[in-house]
Order: C-alpha cells, then structure tokens, then sequence
C-alpha cells in the first residue's frame, strides 16, 4: 500500500498510509478501535475501495484485478458472510463450487474438522452461536489454502479452544512460507506468533517494529504513547 487514504463522510480513517509485506511475513496491524485496522484490511480484501493511493496484493492491483485477488486471499471480517438459511457444508460447498475446487467433498470435510465443526455441519448458519460462526468463516477463509490471509480480529467472539485452533493454523500459515496480516487491539494476541508488529495512529503507521523480530516492551511503550494503555 502507498498513499492510501480513505474517509467516510467528513472522517479522514487512512492518511496517506504506506504498508508493505514481504510473503511469509506474519503481521500484527495494532491499534483501538476506531484507528483504521479493519479499514486497511477490507480495502486489501477488495471489501471497499481506497479514495487515493496504490494498493497491491501479490503484486496486483487490488480495483483493477479483483477477481485474481480474491483467489489468492482468504479473509475473515466481523461480518460472517454466511448465507443463514444453509447449513455449514452447504454454505462451504456453495464456496468451494465459486473457486471451482477439486475434491469439494474432501476439502469441507478437512476444515470442518480442523475448525472443530465436523459436529455442526448439517446446522443452518443462522442458527449457530456467534463463535460457532467465527469457526465457520475461518474454515471458509482456509477453503481454497489461499497464500495469503488477512484476519480482522480472529480472536474475537473465539472459546479457548476455538483461538488454540487458529492461533495454530496462523503458526502453520508462516512456516509453510503464507502471508498473513492479521488486525487487533490485543497486544498479547497479536504478538503471540507474529514476527513482525505495526501500530496505526493517525490513519498511518506510527510504529513499525521491523523485520527482525518483535519486542514487545517497545511495542508497548510506542503504542501508549499514541494511544493510552493497551490490553
């Protein structure tokens, strides 16, 4: 990303935002609330465009190349995406026919049973708990093994048992060599398997810890600075 800015109405979220990560980079976008995180992170997921600037996944170009970006991405919102009147695998085979997937039956099966849904997969969406359905979009962002993942927020809504899941298939996604970007406001959770930790302020990175490892004492001090105590 290069001098993106978006705003909506009179409230500038990005200002000339730069971003750029390597592939088989984990990344941490931190900040509160409000501070831009699931902005960035749609506008990388061609969920909302930017007003100006550059943004690129793999190397295209996000408005003009859709279509070739979503086959590379997987994403998870705070907005499910599910259709509710189907059940689990339907609602996942429904996504794999989209990708045009071989061996449909076999991949639902495996993220059904790596997200701990096997059990619920005849259960209509709109029936399911809200960390039921947090489980079912990460099986759906892992459906079609994208390369890159972009997160909002896993953790949120997720039983111990449900972020243990995740948190290992984000450990996994690294060393299998996989990008992925994942927002918080959980100084904890974010640097719990990344490797490398940005904190927004501004509608920019304020703080950019480098590729060379996290430390999370100035993590904490940099992000207090712009934003107050962080959880």
């Amino acid at each position: 990303m290069v001098g993106v800015c978006k705003s909506y109405g009179r409230k500038a979220v990005l200002e000339n935002l730069d971003l750029e990560v390597p592939w088989g980079q984990v990344l941490a976008v931190l900040g509160p609330n409000g501070s831009g995180k699931s902005t960035l992170l749609r506008i990388l997921a061609t969920l909302t465009q930017a007003d100006s600037g550059e943004t690129r996944v793999a190397g295209l170009e996000v408005e003009s190349r859709g279509a070739q970006v979503r086959r590379l991405i997987g994403v998870i919102t705070h907005d499910p995406m599910h259709y509710a009147a189907l059940t689990v695998v339907e609602n996942l085979r429904l996504h794999a026919r989209l990708f045009g997937l071989d061996d449909q039956p076999g991949r639902v099966a495996g993220v059904c049973e790596r997200m701990g849904i096997a059990s619920l997969a005849d259960e209509r969406a709109g029936s399911l708990s809200h960390g039921q359905q947090r489980r079912l979009a990460i099986a759906r962002a892992l459906l079609h093994d994208p390369p890159v993942l972009l997160l909002d927020e896993p953790e949120s809504g997720l039983d111990q048992e449900a972020l243990s899941r995740i948190r290992a298939l984000v450990e996994e996604a690294g060393q299998l060599g996989k990008t992925v970007l994942t927002t918080t406001h959980n100084l904890q959770w974010g640097l719990r398997f990344a490797d490398r930790a940005v904190v927004l302020g501004r509608g920019r990175v304020e703080y950019d810890s480098g590729p060379g490892g996290v430390d999370a004492a100035a993590i904490q001090e940099a992000y207090s600075e712009l934003h107050g105590k962080l959880g």
